[in-house]
């Protein structure tokens, strides 16, 4: 795949590409006896979120967190107490970065990339969860869905950020280790890295944009995004 005109701003997912999802994993054991649910509990809030917007709606995606693990708790018949939502709202405010977050974007910042987030959290939450990790120093802004309404991969919210950034979706590149994003975001002009942390992978389907660069560990991805600009940079 071609690499000319690499972009120079890189757009990172938060949740599971950078904050570690699997600190949620105790609370998940606790209630279910089986921490594995915590990746059903996952995938019904982001199928209930794109749902949201697909149908012109719009709940928080903390509130949407709440309710998923409230269906998800009357699918197996579990007993969930006002004390389990609170531990659920505190994790998911406090996931630490994974490790290989923090070197991979020295990496890319030492490189001269600029870097913002872009998560369907709300932004209402302080100190957020970046600021808890100790990542946000990195970030020059910090994008929620929160301010279009529309969850990721809404075509919307990508072009939001470019006209907030001044520049062309173009001039994006989106970072997730999920490739429903990847793909929002490459549908709406961004370039796409896909990070294959574990429980995602690729999508072998016909018409499904395939990633520009791909890595299971994000100090990879990083070193591929620098020599793909460098290689642009020299032509």
């Amino acid at each position: 795949m071609s690499m000319e005109n690499f972009p120079s701003i890189i757009v990172f997912d938060v949740n599971e590409t950078l904050l570690d999802i699997t600190s949620l994993e105790p609370l998940f054991a606790r209630i279910f006896d089986d921490r594995n649910v915590l990746r059903e509990w996952f995938a019904q809030l982001i199928l209930y979120s794109q749902t949201m917007t697909l149908s012109g709606l719009y709940t928080s995606f903390g509130e949407l967190g709440v309710g998923a693990l409230k269906m998800i708790a009357a699918i197996h018949q579990a007993t969930l107490t006002d004390k389990d939502i609170e531990e659920l709202k505190e994790r998911m405010s406090t996931m630490p970065a994974h490790p290989d977050t923090t070197p991979a974007l020295s990496q890319l910042r030492n490189a001269g990339f600029r870097l913002v987030t872009l998560t369907n959290s709300a932004s209402t939450i302080f100190p957020t969860p970046l600021e808890k990790a100790g990542l946000d120093h990195f970030f020059e802004r910090t994008f929620s869905v929160e301010a279009t309404k529309k969850f990721k991969p809404a075509p919307d919210t990508y072009q939001w950020v470019a006209r907030e950034l001044s520049v062309k979706t173009s001039d994006l590149c989106l970072v997730a280790c999920h490739l429903w994003d990847t793909i929002g975001a490459q549908a709406a002009g961004c370039r796409g890295a896909f990070l294959t942390r574990p429980n995602n992978a690729l999508l072998p389907a016909s018409g499904v944009p395939h990633p520009d660069i791909i890595a299971s560990e994000l100090t990879e991805l990083a070193e591929q995004i620098i020599r793909a600009a460098s290689s642009t940079s020299e032509r």
